[in-house]
């Protein structure tokens, strides 16, 4: 495992992923607002899901390669 790439995306998320910190991170609202049906979200709060997600989606992504890498 790649340390520096590692602590790159630990970064990514503890900044990106979860900004800003208070009073919740928007990331937390938007899953909730869609698991509530997504009722009058905009293109803009679609793109806000996807820009702070994304993040948390590189982070598994890189485990899960990882992971893979190590089992062959």
């Amino acid at each position: 495992m790649n340390k520096q790439r590692l602590r790159l995306i630990i970064i990514l998320v503890l900044t990106l992923g979860l900004a800003p910190y208070s009073p919740e991170p928007h990331l937390f609202g938007k899953i909730r607002w869609v698991a509530g049906g997504a009722v009058g979200m905009q293109p803009m709060d679609w793109f806000d899901l996807v820009l702070h997600g994304f993040p948390f989606v590189l982070l598994l992504v890189y485990l899960v390669l990882t992971v893979r890498k190590k089992e062959s």
